[in-house]
């Protein structure tokens, strides 16, 4: 089922998902059943499956030299999706990313997943490689993650790479973008990424789920300027507990976001990480309480492989 048809079915009940990355290479699923277990019982109707590109690193030969090679460590998210689909009978949602794919990449995965049964992706332009200042596209891939909607909005209506493709079959995926309601790292500002983000959805994509974000006023601002400019599909709020006092300076550095003086300093006077666990499970209590008071159609936790936290949370939620 769509996330879109999942939403509306709700009639208006705030939904629970969550997001999960697949496993380092030469690690088994197992992990993965491990941290979703816990959470089924909150009936995520949905589970996102993060794609993770290959990256270069450049080890040195025996002539002093330097040879290129391409590692992906955490490869799997096809498997992952199916696989949660067969156990867990709820819908999986793999991110597509631009990075490290052509074009006709794309369609073959898209294609994989259609086979699937998977009716849901969400389309990302992804970050540049460590090795890269910039993100770089292949050079037959896309740009930006708006070029990459319009090719999966092109497979729904049956128009493939190669044009003489005779009876081609349409595909049917509800198509998620990402939405940055501080506004994505390289934007020049928050106006401008809407204007992309209005592009998305001219596209093709369907609904939209946020970056993180620890201060709800910024996710409520985010939305009423969406909607000034006509954006009307679903906006999704993204949530993360902070877990560890490292977090304080690596979330805002990673992420380009601001933590509010008031979390920065609960956490700042925490003797040790287990009560920095619990300061993050609270606030993000406090936040998904407001934001249901608000009406959002689905709360989608960040687990980062780690379930403990969001069971907290969701059991004083859903």
């Amino acid at each position: 089922m769509k996330v879109t048809e999942h939403i509306e079915k709700a009639n208006g009940k705030t939904q629970f998902s969550f997001e999960i990355l697949p496993p380092l290479k030469g690690q088994n699923i197992t992990s993965i059943f491990e941290s979703i277990d816990p959470l089924m019982e909150f009936n995520p109707p949905f589970i996102d499956v993060t794609y993770h590109r290959e990256e270069y690193v450049y080890k040195e030969m025996d002539n002093g030299l330097l040879q290129k090679q391409v590692v992906r460590k955490r490869p799997g998210t096809v498997g992952i999706c199916a696989a949660i689909q067969n156990k867990y009978n709820v819908d999986a949602i793999p991110h597509i990313l631009c990075g490290g794919f052509t074009k006709e990449d794309t369609e073959n995965f898209l294609i994989d997943l259609n086979f699937l049964g998977i009716d849901n992706v969400m389309a990302l332009r992804g970050d540049p490689v460590k090795s890269e200042t910039y993100f770089s596209p292949e050079k037959e891939g896309h740009n930006y993650a708006s070029e990459l909607v319009g090719q999966i909005s092109d497979l729904n209506h049956g128009l493939y790479l190669d044009e003489e493709i005779q009876n081609q079959a349409q595909t049917d995926f509800c198509i998620g973008v990402a939405g940055y309601p501080e506004k994505h790292m390289e934007a020049p500002s928050l106006d401008s990424d809407i204007h992309f983000l209005k592009k998305k959805i001219k596209k093709g994509a369907t609904y939209i789920v946020t970056q993180m974000f620890f201060d709800n006023k910024r996710y409520f601002d985010f939305v009423d300027k969406c909607r000034a400019e006509g954006i009307t599909v679903p906006i999704i709020p993204g949530l993360k507990p902070i877990a560890t006092k490292k977090q304080l300076n690596l979330i805002p550095h990673r992420f380009s976001l601001e933590l509010p003086d008031e979390l920065i300093m609960s956490v700042v006077k925490c003797k040790d990480n287990a009560a920095v666990r619990e300061v993050g499970i609270e606030w993000c209590i406090a936040q998904s309480k407001e934001l249901i008071a608000a009406g959002v159609p689905v709360l989608h936790y960040f687990s980062m492989g780690k379930s403990d936290n969001i069971k907290a949370i969701a059991s004083q939620i859903f």
